[in-house]
């Protein structure tokens, strides 16, 4: 009977072989143009085939079965087989119909057919109108769940823009490229911004010019793609366009009312030149695509005027003997008396008091008085000479990326590449160190100085693999390799504490992470289980390599009086005229010691199953499943169940809940190193961060880092009125995560015993900070997607899209503290850093954004509403809240042919600022007329212009 069985399943797919014929066709867009690239899947299985380059396809199938149509910003079609030669028009439209690479390991998942919200973002639309030319800020304006703002003064941070999904911090989003985990940055934020204590993922490595659409899935997905998909999953899509050339040259400035240390005019000046081309190899549809871009970002100032001290009346001495050219290096009392005479705004007085000082000390208690405003008028200075750089710091850099596909067969089997370059030299400047601040020595600069970071950015990356059929299954084998390096060139400073011998140029060091992941996919689809069954499972092994590389002595050390390093307690620093201790290390970022530096590697197994069953034409149930061990914390087995049910043929429902981990990187383990940061005053501190597994943290009962766990559920509605060309997408959210690590306050030496103090004094640091798993947090919201297209019997076409994303995360629980820390929990989790995590991102972000095709022209309206913040403070009357505001983009773009367009426009039309500090400490003395965490940053209105050539 068994046999009869199989004999007759085997003839009746001989028949069903028998009937299928060759289906050829071309698809068109409305203008009657050939789409190559699009995708055609015959519906209910997971045979498919594109276009080439001329729209034709051919796929063998039966007549009266269904075609399904798809290409990015193109309405998705099904058409049934009644004929052999097909003809094909598609309609632009909504992103949402696009089948996306993330979400499901169906490949023929469309957006509004998933069990998870995904936006899918079409760059190569977005880069001809809208004025941001890198990844991170067309992000920040295109999806209302991502946020990123250039930060300012935060070194490193100055350079790679931290970003959130959904409020969550930036480790807690995982970054794909053509569906392949991307290596993070070697970069930690430990200064004051968003995302203090976390890693992210560099996006501004990849050149826009490279990216085909951005895929954001807006759901924990841990249990799917491992380790950091806490808040969701970016995946970046790379360009397979070939024979044609895109190049766009975007170049402006921002012209506001601010500009110049709000004097008004034109700065921060900039100009990008991309291009993208394409090679076809062989006849299958075989590909490499070539995208590089160069660009120059020149800084910008928005500080007016500095309005605290500048000279005391010591400087006003050295003045007059500077103007001798006596070396003021060492003035006798004698000659400090003698020119203390010579300072014309000294009442008589004074004077008679300075030359009847018999010691040092007296000298000393009469010399420290603040002369300011004498002084800069003797010295023919403003005190906007004495400003910092507060605003967008210099970048100058190149990327380039390489995509490449070669099928081996008639089967499906094919090779796979791509490859990414990038360097940028960045330069940011620091504090200034006043005339008045032991920090300057001030026989080197008479006038204080501006110390200046200048960053030097590589990101290397390589990924390959092949792909096919292996009996039934489909297979992808690949391996992805990536590393970032972070170095630091510390210029226009000095070393204080070698006074007359100090360089003024430092090789600070820097740092490194690299990570090599190897991954073994499989799946099937089964068409003859439910209406259709997804099967598919694999393996990841990652091994992954943090590295901190020492700067020279000078960048780090603090010297004694005759030149000597100092090593212990006993040893006492060079000093300035008032006995105090010269800082040492390089002014504005001291360089990593040897102690310091370190080479730090671990690796994680994983194996994973993901089932995907349309039970029902109208019922979809998916489970995934995650188990991962890593060589140096252990292991996590982490679910996912989804489903989404289709009321109607337009309406659908969706859930999904899941448990997820992070796991902690390598760079909160083991970074280590000491910083100057400045407090809520304004005043510098050197601050050490000690390793979680040093003697620091171990006096303080601070344990080892181990992964942070997540529980999170999200439930939505899609809908569609076809009527109308209108498509809604609402979903809310829920996530909780256990032991999150933070970046603590800073422990100073008077509340720590002596041991921790002679910690601190050989790390030549004044606090310190550690990573430490010390809270519970719960974030909930809810977003929203609304796309409408409205097409005119004239030809024009409106595409309107409105988006909202509404999030909140707080702390929850208790402070996770040792028992020697029960008295230092405002420490262990500080006020400042409650509010970094809970309101110094918008926790309201609403996109309205309506483009307008008329013949050749092309007008683009933007609106985005960036929610209020708070103003990060240990200090309650600190905490300044500003409100929200909206920031408009616009646009114009003339198609002198169908190569050639031109677009004008603006970002921050109306040249908006955040609201101004109005606490003087917030303030700092002028420094900050605007907060530094300001929702959509302080440059006020840019200008644009670009050229973009599509040649074929």
């Amino acid at each position: 009977m068994k046999q009869i069985f199989t004999y007759l399943i085997m003839l009746a797919g001989l028949v069903s072989q028998a009937q299928q014929q060759e289906i050829i066709g071309t698809v068109v867009d409305e203008n009657s143009q050939p789409l190559p690239g699009v995708s055609i899947q015959l519906k209910g299985t997971q045979r498919g085939t594109v276009t080439d380059f001329d729209g034709n396809f051919l796929i063998d199938a039966n007549l009266g079965e269904t075609l399904i149509f798809t290409f990015v910003g193109f309405d998705k079609k099904e058409v049934e087989i009644t004929k052999t030669d097909l003809q094909i028009q598609l309609v632009s439209g909504s992103n949402l119909e696009e089948v996306v690479l993330i979400g499901s390991r169906n490949r023929s998942r469309t957006v509004t057919e998933s069990a998870v919200p995904v936006d899918v973002l079409d760059v190569e639309e977005l880069q001809v109108s809208v004025p941001q030319v890198n990844v991170n800020q067309i992000l920040n304006y295109v999806a209302p769940s991502f946020t990123s703002t250039t930060q300012s003064l935060s070194d490193g941070t100055d350079h790679i823009d931290p970003a959130s999904l959904r409020g969550l911090g930036p480790d807690q989003v995982l970054v794909l490229i053509n569906g392949k985990r991307r290596h993070t940055s070697s970069l930690i934020n430990v200064n004051g911004t968003f995302g203090r204590g976390s890693v992210g993922t560099d996006l501004n490595a990849i050149p826009a010019v490279a990216i085909k659409r951005i895929e954001v899935l807006r759901d924990g997905a841990a249990a799917q793609y491992g380790s950091d998909a806490i808040a969701g999953v970016i995946n970046v899509v790379l360009k397979d366009e070939v024979n044609t050339l895109n190049f766009n040259v975007t170049t402006g400035a921002n012209v506001s009312r601010n500009a110049n240390e709000q004097t008004g005019g034109m700065d921060g000046e900039s100009i990008n030149v991309a291009a993208s081309y394409g090679i076809p190899l062989g006849d299958n549809g075989g590909f490499i695509n070539f995208s590089g871009d160069f660009d120059y970002r020149d800084s910008y100032n928005r500080m007016k005027a500095w309005e605290g001290g500048v000279f005391n009346a010591y400087n006003a001495v050295e003045w007059q003997a500077y103007q001798d050219n006596t070396d003021i290096s060492n003035l006798s009392n004698q000659q400090i008396q003698n020119y203390a005479q010579r300072v014309d705004y000294f009442s008589n007085d004074f004077k008679s008091e300075i030359a009847q000082a018999t010691d040092r000390s007296t000298l000393q208690s009469l010399l420290g008085s603040d002369v300011t405003e004498n002084e800069l008028a003797a010295r023919g200075l403003n005190r906007s000479d004495f400003n910092m750089r507060v605003g967008q710091s210099e970048l100058r850099g190149g990327r380039f990326f390489a995509n490449f596909a070669l099928p081996l067969d008639d089967n499906g089997t094919e090779l796979y590449a791509f490859s990414g370059l990038s360097s940028r030299k960045g330069n940011a400047a620091g504090f200034y160190r006043l005339p008045n601040q032991s920090r300057t020595y001030t026989p080197y600069y008479i006038n204080g100085f501006l110390p200046e970071i200048n960053s030097k950015i590589t990101d290397k990356s390589i990924a390959a693999g092949i792909r096919g059929n292996v009996g039934d299954w489909d297979v992808d084998f690949s391996n992805t390799w990536g590393e970032n390096e972070f170095m630091y060139i510390i210029s226009n400073t000095s070393n204080a504490s070698l006074e007359g011998t100090s360089p003024t140029s430092f090789d600070a060091g820097g740092f490194s992470f690299a990570q090599n992941t190897t991954n073994l996919d499989v799946s099937q689809f089964f068409d003859g289980l439910f209406e259709g069954f997804n099967v598919a499972f694999g393996a990841e092994y990652r091994l992954e390599n943090y590295g901190i590389n020492a700067g020279e002595e000078q960048s780090y050390a603090q010297y004694t009086e005759d030149g000597r390093v100092i090593t212990n307690a006993t040893q006492q620093p060079t000093t300035d005229f008032f006995g105090n201790a010269r800082a040492g290390g390089a002014q504005v970022f001291p360089g990593f010691t040897p102690d310091n530096a370190i080479s730090r590697q671990r690796n994680s197994v994983a194996a994973y199953a993901d089932f995907e069953a349309d039970v029902t034409e109208e019922f979809l149930l998916t489970f995934a499943g995650r188990f991962e061990n890593y060589s140096d914390f252990g292991s996590t087995l982490n679910f996912k169940v989804a489903s989404r049910y289709k009321l109607t043929d337009n309406v659908n429902l969706r859930a999904a809940v899941n448990t997820g981990f992070r796991a902690p990187s390598l760079h909160q383990i083991y970074y280590n190193s000491t910083s100057t940061v400045f407090n809520d005053a304004g005043n510098p501190v050197h601050v050490g961060t000690f390793s979680n597994d040093s003697r620091a943290a171990n006096l303080l009962g601070i344990p080892n880092l181990k992964e942070e766990t997540s529980k999170s559920a999200s439930l939505g509605v899609t809908a569609k009125i076809p009527d109308a060309n209108l498509t809604i997408t609402a979903d809310a959210y829920f996530v909780a995560i256990d032991d999150r690590v933070v970046y603590t306050g800073r422990f100073s030496d008077d509340d720590s015993d002596s041991e921790i103090s002679q910690i601190l004094r050989s790390a030549n640091a004044e606090s310190a900070a550690f990573f430490a798993n010390a809270i519970d947090t719960e974030s909930k919201g809810l977003d929203v997607v609304i796309t409408q297209n409205t097409f005119f019997n004239n030809g024009w076409k409106l595409k309107n899209d409105l988006a909202g994303s509404f999030t909140q995360t707080k702390r929850v629980g208790e402070i996770h503290a040792s028992p020697l820390l029960e008295d230092k929990l405002d420490t262990y989790f500080s006020e400042d850093n409650r509010i970094y995590l809970e309101e110094a991102v918008p926790r309201t972000k609403i996109n309205l954004t309506n483009v307008l095709t008329v013949n050749d022209f092309n007008f683009f309206l933007r609106n985005v509403y960036f929610g209020e913040v708070t103003q990060p403070s240990n200090t309650l009357a600190n905490q300044e809240i500003y409100s929200g505001k909206v920031v408009t983009d616009l646009s114009v773009g003339y198609n002198f042919s169908e190569s050639v367009n031109v677009t004008i426009g603006a970002n921050n039309l109306f040249d908006l600022y955040p609201d101004k500090n109005r606490v003087e400490d917030n303030r700092s003395s002028g420094r900050f007329d605007w907060p530094r965490n300001a929702q959509f940053g302080i440059g006020g209105r840019y200008l644009f212009a670009r050229l973009h050539l599509n040649l074929d």
